[in-house]
């Protein structure tokens, strides 16, 4: 809500700017780059700079315990997901990856359910939603949260109530957890953010697309079926 929020008061603030609605998926593209461009900006004066200190500051190994403790935590609404789109099966191995992680690998800072063979998933409520035919609707640019569509928006306060991460208390362990994981994640795509930067002529636009084709690539589990186009 609040992230919809702070779009609308940009919405209303950009209402004079000129609009580029070059692509019929991105109809307030003009807002969407202003966001995008507020983005970039606390990007490169607080994320980008957290991210390199923290990963000068800890061990390869270090890294990887915290990456396979938020990982394990996300496995369980994986679960809840995978049930929801009626994956039974897989939604079992979510909810086992957890079991096993959280017991013998120590709150999940060990990844043994990987090495069990149990396979690691990505669901979200977007997804689900997605999956019994929600369409994307128009493209959005969040603060901080960057990418979504409409419907990836809506299904934010969903994803976040199932999140133990945002629901934990006391206020103050949540936030270190909440700013912990922001950087962790953060500091997994510098490499990425460099190859872009050398790369796209137009930042936004090859953001833009490579989310919208992740995000159907996912919702038909990397087997999407062939868009149709209109004839030129």
């Amino acid at each position: 809500m609040i992230a919809r929020a702070l779009v609308l008061g940009l919405s209303l603030a950009t209402a004079g700017c000129a609009t580029t609605n070059s692509d019929p998926r991105d109809p307030l593209e003009g807002v969407n780059r202003a966001v995008f461009a507020f983005n970039d900006k606390a990007d490169e004066v607080v994320l980008r700079p957290a991210a390199r200190l923290y990963r000068n500051v800890t061990s390869r190994g270090l890294r990887d315990v915290v990456r396979n403790f938020f990982s394990n935590l996300d496995d369980l609404f994986i679960g809840a997901n995978n049930l929801l789109q009626g994956k039974g099966e897989q939604a079992v191995n979510d909810w086992l990856r957890f079991a096993f992680n959280t017991t013998f690998g120590l709150l999940g800072i060990h990844d043994w359910a990987t090495e069990m063979g149990l396979e690691k998933h990505n669901e979200d409520f977007g997804q689900t939603l997605g999956y019994w035919g929600v369409g994307d609707g128009m493209y959005l640019v969040l603060p901080i949260l960057g990418p979504s569509t409409l419907r990836d928006t809506a299904a934010l306060p969903v994803d976040w109530q199932g999140d133990p991460v945002v629901m934990h208390t006391p206020v103050d362990e949540r936030n270190a957890l909440t700013a912990t994981r922001i950087v962790a994640r953060r500091t997994d795509l510098l490499g990425a953010s460099r190859t872009l930067e050398e790369a796209a002529l137009d930042r936004y636009v090859f953001l833009r697309e490579s989310y919208l084709q992740q995000r159907r690539s996912q919702i038909y589990d990397g087997r999407p079926p062939r868009e149709r186009r209109p004839a030129d």
